[in-house]
C-alpha cells in the first residue's frame, strides 16, 4: 500500500504521468482539486478567506474569485502565507481522508497524491516515495505559450513563483525526466509502475 507523493513545476508533465500511472490502476488523489472542494461556496475555508482578504474575493454566484484572490496575494510573500495558513490544513486534513478512504477500499491500492506545492507544504509528510516530474525551466516556458496561451513574461512570471528545480530535485527518490516526447515519458512512468507493483 505504497503512499506516493508525485509533484513538478507548472507545466512540467506531472497530469501526463498520474494519467498514465491511473491507467495503470493506482488511485489519484488531485491536490488542484482538493483545494477547490475546500474552498467551495458556504465552505469555512471560503468564509475565512473573505474575512482575511475582503468580501469582494466572493463572486456573485457565491464562488471564489480566483482572479481576484491571486491578483491579491500574488508576489506577497505575507499575504501568500496568510492565504496558506487558511487553505493548507483544510486540504491536508482532506486529502489524509482520501488516502485513508482509498487504503481502507483496497489495502493493495497504489495512491498517488498529485500536488504542485510538496517542497513548500508537505515535503515532511511519510510519504514512500517521491517522484518528481522534470523539464528545464525553458521547455516548461515553451509549453505554457504554446499550449497554454501565456506569453513570455507571463510565462516566466509563473515559473519564477514556483520554488527551483533544485528544490525539487534534491527531495526526489524518482525523477521522470520529460523533456522528450510523450512515449519517452510514458516508458519512464510504466517503469515506475513495474517497481511500485515489485514492492
Amino acid at each position: 500500500m505504497p503512499l506516493i507523493a508525485l509533484t513538478g513545476g507548472i507545466a512540467s508533465g506531472k497530469s501526463t504521468i498520474a494519467r498514465r500511472l491511473a491507467e495503470h490502476g493506482a488511485i489519484i488523489v488531485d491536490a488542484d482539486a482538493i483545494v477547490r472542494d475546500v474552498q467551495a461556496p458556504g465552505s469555512p475555508v471560503l468564509e475565512r478567506i473573505a474575512e482575511e482578504f475582503g468580501a469582494e474575493m466572493i463572486a456573485p454566484d457565491g464562488s471564489l474569485d480566483r482572479a481576484a484572490l491571486g491578483g491579491r496575494v500574488f508576489g506577497d510573500p505575507e499575504l501568500l502565507g496568510r492565504l496558506n495558513a487558511i487553505v493548507h490544513p483544510a486540504v491536508r486534513a482532506e486529502s489524509q481522508r482520501r488516502f485513508t478512504a482509498a487504503f481502507a477500499a483496497d489495502p493493495g491500492a497504489v495512491v498517488v497524491y498529485d500536488v504542485p506545492l510538496l517542497v513548500e507544504a508537505r515535503v515532511d509528510d511519510p510519504w514512500d516515495l517521491i517522484v518528481v516530474a522534470h523539464a528545464p525551466a525553458a521547455v516548461r516556458l515553451r509549453r505554457l505559450v504554446a499550449l497554454r496561451g501565456l506569453d513570455e513574461d507571463a510565462a516566466a512570471d509563473r515559473i519564477g513563483a514556483q520554488v527551483g528545480d533544485e528544490e525539487r530535485l534534491a527531495i526526489a527518490d524518482v525523477v521522470i525526466d520529460t523533456s522528450g516526447t510523450m512515449a519517452e515519458t510514458a516508458a519512464q512512468t510504466d517503469a515506475l509502475w513495474e517497481r511500485l507493483r515489485r514492492g
